[in-house]
C-alpha cells in the first residue's frame, strides 16, 4: 500500500510539473532575470553546484550564488549577523526548526537523507586491516590521525559524536566514547566535514567521519557501520535518541542539547528574501524529480520523492507553486 501511495504521489508530482509548464508560460528562459543567494551545508556542495549549472543553463538570465558552510553557521549568518539570503538548505532539518523558525523562516521541507561513515584512503594507516569490528581500535592506535567536523558549526560534527556514543553501547565497550574523544586533538576538528577531505587526500589525515555522499563524491574509501549506529535509517530513530550532544545555543554563552536522529536534510525560503519569486522557481526545480532530486540521487545523496513536511498546516504555508510537490509525512 505504501509503495502504491509513493508511486501515486510521484505521478502527481510529474503531472504537477506538466501543468506548470503549460499554464505558466511567463517563466520562460528569456523572462527569468536576477540573482538568488543560497546558504547551504558543505555536504551539499557537489549536488548544489550541479544544480546551479543546470538551472543557469536553462535560465541564462539567472545567477545562483551559493555560500557553503556548516549548517549551524549558515543559520547563524542569518539569525545573528543578519546576512541576507533567499534559501537555506541544512544537513539537519532541526537546525532550521531551532534557529530560524518562526522569526526568519515559516516552513521547513525535508528533501534528502544521508548516513555517517568512516572515510579513509589507500594510504591511511591500517587501511588494509580496518573493518566494522575493529575500527575503534584502529582510531586509538598511536600515530593514527583522525578527525571530525565542529559540532557547534556543522551537524556532521555532532552526528559524528553521536555515532561514537552509540558505538560504545553497540559494541559493549564501556568508556569507548571518552577514549576516542581524548584521542582526537582540537586541530583535527574542522568547521565543516568537507574541509577534512583535502587533509585525507594529501595524506595529512588517515580517517575522518564523513557523510556517505561526501565520501562517494570525492572518491574516498569508507567503512559502512551497522545501521544501529550510522544514523542512516529512520526506523532506528528510537535507538538513535539515546545519543545526546551539547552544542552552542541561540544566544552567546548558552547551550542546547541535540538528540540523535536519522540524517535528514531540510530547506526553507527565508523571510524577506531579496528575490523571493525567483527563489520559489529555484525551489520548484530542486523539488522536481527530473531536476534537483535527480541530481541528488546521481551524486550519492538519496532524496525524498516526494519531499516531505510534517503537518498539513505547514504544507498550506508553502507557496502555492510548491504545495503539490510535497507530501505530509512525519
Amino acid at each position: 500500500m505504501d509503495k502504491f501511495k509513493s508511486l501515486t504521489m510521484f505521478g502527481m508530482m510529474l503531472i504537477c510539473f506538466g501543468i506548470a509548464v503549460i499554464l505558466v508560460p511567463t517563466r520562460s528562459c528569456a523572462e527569468l532575470q536576477g540573482s538568488i543567494t543560497v546558504f547551504h551545508a558543505g555536504s551539499l556542495s557537489v549536488p548544489f553546484e550541479a544544480m546551479e549549472k543546470d538551472f543557469e543553463a536553462k535560465h541564462p538570465g539567472v545567477d545562483v550564488m551559493r555560500e557553503p558552510a556548516g549548517s549551524r553557521k549558515c543559520a547563524r549568518k542569518i539569525a545573528d549577523v543578519k546576512k541576507l539570503c533567499d534559501i537555506m538548505a541544512s544537513a539537519d532539518y532541526k537546525v532550521i526548526d531551532e534557529l530560524l523558525i518562526p522569526e526568519y523562516a515559516t516552513w521547513n521541507v525535508r528533501f534528502a537523507t544521508n548516513q555517517i561513515v568512516l572515510s579513509y584512503t589507500d594510504n591511511s594507516k591500517y587501511a588494509r586491516e580496518i573493518n566494522v569490528n575493529n575500527w575503534y581500535d584502529v582510531l586509538l592506535k598511536e600515530g593514527v590521525v583522525w578527525g571530525h567536523a565542529d559540532p557547534n558549526l556543522d551537524p556532521c560534527g555532532y552526528r559524528s559524536l553521536m555515532v561514537m556514543q552509540l558505538a560504545e553501547k553497540y559494541y559493549q565497550k564501556p568508556g569507548l566514547y571518552d577514549s576516542l574523544i581524548d584521542n582526537c586533538p582540537k586541530e583535527n576538528i574542522r568547521p565543516k566535514e568537507v574541509e577534512l577531505v583535502s587533509l585525507q587526500q594529501t595524506g595529512n589525515m588517515d580517517y575522518a567521519w564523513q557523510y556517505l555522499s561526501v565520501s562517494i563524491q570525492h572518491g574516498l574509501k569508507y567503512l559502512v557501520l551497522p545501521e544501529e549506529i550510522n544514523l542512516g535509517n529512520y526506523n532506528y530513530d528510537r535507538l538513535y535518541e539515546q545519543a545526546v550532544v551539547k552544542v552552542s545555543g541561540k544566544e552567546p554563552g548558552t547551550f542546547s542539547e541535540v538528540t540523535g536522529s536519522s540524517c535528514t536534510y531540510g530547506i526553507s525560503l527565508i523571510k524577506n528574501a531579496p528575490n523571493e519569486k525567483l527563489a520559489v522557481v529555484f525551489l520548484e526545480y530542486i523539488f522536481n524529480p527530473q531536476g534537483g532530486l535527480k541530481i541528488l540521487q546521481e551524486t550519492g545523496q538519496p532524496p525524498f520523492m516526494p519531499c516531505r513536511v510534517p503537518t498539513e498546516d505547514m504544507k498550506r504555508s508553502l507557496p502555492p507553486e510548491l504545495q503539490c510537490l510535497v507530501e505530509v509525512k512525519n
